[in-house]
């Protein structure tokens, strides 16, 4: 049995045409965009527990989180949903406008929309992804 970090790494080497970026990081967004929101949890995790302590350890467990949100969403899980949006953008926040090719002022926009739509957690769940559609991340770009 292959151990998890064998598993993304083999994961990863699917994503092609990532130019600079790491497989790891490009793939995030290619299985966040197609609504794989656990692939995409587990292959950004894969970069940043290489990358803890570093300028973009919050960076990453940032977007990690993100994907986690939509997780929680897809299970009905509404609270965890809400504190991880919090959380998530929080880390954000310190990063400014822009981070590793991507501009966070629509990852914002995206976590205040899902705010909005995630129903009072005192509410009966409902399937929230049923009634939008899924979020859709900009590919990182190397401005």
């Amino acid at each position: 049995m292959s151990t998890k970090k064998e598993r993304m790494r083999l994961f990863a080497e699917t994503f092609i045409d990532c130019g600079k970026w790491d497989p790891r990081y490009w793939g995030y967004f290619q299985t966040f965009n197609e609504g794989r929101f656990y692939e995409a949890h587990d292959v950004l995790e894969d970069l940043w527990l290489e990358r803890r302590g570093t300028h973009l350890d919050n960076f990453y467990k940032s977007l990690i989180q993100l994907a986690g949100i939509f997780v929680h969403i897809e299970k009905r899980r509404h609270r965890p949903a809400l504190a991880l949006l919090n959380i998530c953008q929080g880390y954000l926040k310190s990063y400014g406008t822009a981070c590793e090719g991507l501009d966070l002022s629509l990852i914002h926009n995206i976590i205040d929309l899902w705010r909005e739509r995630i129903p009072d957690a005192n509410q009966p769940d409902q399937s929230i992804l049923a009634h939008y559609e899924r979020p859709q991340l900009s590919m990182p770009s190397s401005f």
